[in-house]
């Protein structure tokens, strides 16, 4: 890789004096965790040149400005969007602040690793509306399956459509954020804050079946299923509700969309109404 040499460390670093860990460890999104992980996994690659190799004990507090900035015009030589380049760099300075943070290296050493500017873009947000007839064939399509699954993902459809939430933010739902009575739902977004979003009737009564056949037990609210029905009380990750999503529309023969399509349409929805 055309990348200045970065020295090696004369000694292995312990895990807990590991920046890479150290970092990951601290974020408590399992989803931030996730992307954040692959960000500095792909970056390790551009460093060593080794298609295997991941974040774990690699020396990043012997980064200095000459490789940071080698990266980041790697990452676009890569062919990388400027949003995507941008996600990278946003790991790269956290994993060089865990790095002065455990005292591995020198405040001036790290402002000048980290002082890499931001790519500028202004392409227009993907994604698109989410007709209210590709929701209601969607939901017809949980309703003709009469498995634990449908009721589940009809009740998913039906609170994403009707509150706008990440896919994260249902992912994180536990059986005590539900309140039928208030027809809300309690969401813990970015930065771990909370609020209060608010269910339609429809996804209200959704969500009664889907609980008849989860029971009342404490955990989380959406769970996975295997194949023979039966519920693992445990909490979905984002990505096997955009599946859900993707599957039960493409059984509905509407147009691919992803959740945050439904957000948006949600939040389109919201400034249509003033």
């Amino acid at each position: 890789m055309n990348t200045p040499a970065v020295p090696e460390r004369n000694t292995p670093a312990r895990p807990e004096r590991d920046p890479y860990r150290v970092y990951l460890d601290a974020l408590q999104s399992p989803e931030s965790k996730r992307t954040m992980k692959g960000c500095l996994d792909r970056i390790a690659r551009l460093i060593t040149g080794d298609p295997a190799a991941t974040g774990a004990g690699q020396p990043w507090e012997l980064l200095r400005y000459e490789h940071t900035i080698r990266l980041r015009t790697l990452m676009r030589e890569q062919g990388w969007s400027p949003a995507h380049v941008n996600k990278h760099l946003v790991a790269l300075r956290r994993v060089l602040k865990e790095a002065w943070r455990l005292g591995l290296m020198s405040g001036e050493d790290y402002q000048r690793a980290a002082d890499l500017p931001a790519y500028k873009h202004t392409r227009v947000p993907a994604g698109r509306h989410v007709e209210a007839e590709a929701l209601a064939a969607a939901l017809e399509v949980c309703d003709g399956d009469h498995s634990p699954a449908g009721r589940r993902d009809g009740a998913m459809l039906a609170a994403l459509y009707s509150t706008g939430c990440r896919r994260a933010e249902i992912a994180g739902l536990t059986l005590a954020d539900f309140d039928p009575h208030a027809r809300s739902l309690r969401v813990r977004g970015k930065g771990d804050k909370e609020r209060l979003v608010y269910l339609t009737a429809e996804a209200v009564e959704r969500l009664d079946l889907w609980l008849a056949v989860r029971g009342r037990a404490t955990g989380p609210l959406f769970c996975p299923i295997n194949k023979g029905g039966r519920l693992r009380p445990a909490h979905m990750t984002g990505q096997a509700i955009a599946d859900i999503v993707s599957r039960r529309l493409a059984a509905a023969g509407a147009s691919p969309r992803t959740p945050h399509d439904f957000r948006r349409t949600f939040i389109g929805e919201l400034l249509d109404a003033g």
